[in-house]
């Protein structure tokens, strides 16, 4: 079982992302985290790394840059990220859960498969950290994240998770809202949905010798309506949270492939 820290203010709390050491999410989480422990070390990207999901250097040296003892950048994933974090900045004092985030954007359905954020949780949790991915969500046609309801909620919930314990292999995705007029954000857990993958867009485009290039256009569209998952509890204004397996065994057709081939 995987045991989060019964009191935060005696935790040791490492921060990873995919944003980039340099996001503004960091740096909220950083002072997030800070009013709960002195305990905090930085370990993130130096680059911007969203959409990296759960990739691993290996062709190529890590290199990093030591902004001051808490403050290390890595030049590689936000995997790589955790792994330099636990493996060797803190490798006499192991941390005691690891936060992500918060994302600049949201996390639900299918977006935790690309997510870098969540890769940074993934690995964490692979090592046998209790890890939060926090993603906080924004109108990505020119708008920005508003911070506030992140510094009001997050608190929460890492308060409501001292002492509590979860299976191994299991990590906590939590998405915050953008504000929504007449709404009062709830705490509503809730699992993944998916989106509708036909709706996939991707852009064909000549350059100016006459090459054609290929870019990804915007994710498909969720089903904002169903309140029974996250994204439309979100869009509906709610702080969601969702517990993510990584054990990715599908047990019932796994009895049925049994009887195929027994």
């Amino acid at each position: 079982m995987l045991k989060f820290p019964t009191k935060l203010s005696e935790a040791r709390i490492l921060i990873s992302n995919d944003d980039g050491i340099h996001s503004d999410g960091i740096k909220v989480l950083e002072e997030i985290a800070r009013k709960l422990t002195p305990h905090v070390w930085v370990v993130a990207p130096e680059n911007q790394q969203s959409a990296a999901g759960h990739s691993l250097t290996i062709h190529m040296p890590l290199r990093v840059k030591r902004y001051n003892e808490n403050h290390i950048s890595v030049y590689g994933t936000p995997t790589d990220s955790v792994l330099v974090g636990c493996q060797m900045i803190m490798k006499e004092f192991q941390p005691d859960i690891v936060l992500s985030g918060i994302n600049h954007g949201q996390n639900t359905a299918d977006d935790v498969t690309y997510s870098g954020t969540i890769a940074a949780a993934i690995e964490a949790t692979l090592m046998g950290v209790p890890a939060i991915a926090f993603s906080q969500d924004f109108d990505e046609h020119g708008g920005h994240p508003e911070w506030d309801l992140a510094r009001k909620y997050v608190p929460k919930i890492l308060k409501a998770f001292e002492g509590k314990e979860w299976e191994d292999n299991v990590l906590m995705s939590v998405n915050v809202p953008m504000h929504r007029t007449g709404v009062t954000p709830e705490i509503r857990v809730r699992p993944q949905g998916h989106y509708s993958i036909e709706d996939q867009d991707m852009v064909e485009k000549i350059d100016p010798r006459g090459r054609p290039y290929y870019w990804v256009g915007a994710p498909p569209k969720r089903n904002e309506l169903d309140q029974t998952n996250d994204v439309g509890s979100l869009k509906s204004g709610h702080v969601t949270i969702t517990p993510l397996s990584l054990n990715l065994t599908h047990h019932p057709t796994l009895e049925f492939l049994g009887n195929v081939f027994k």
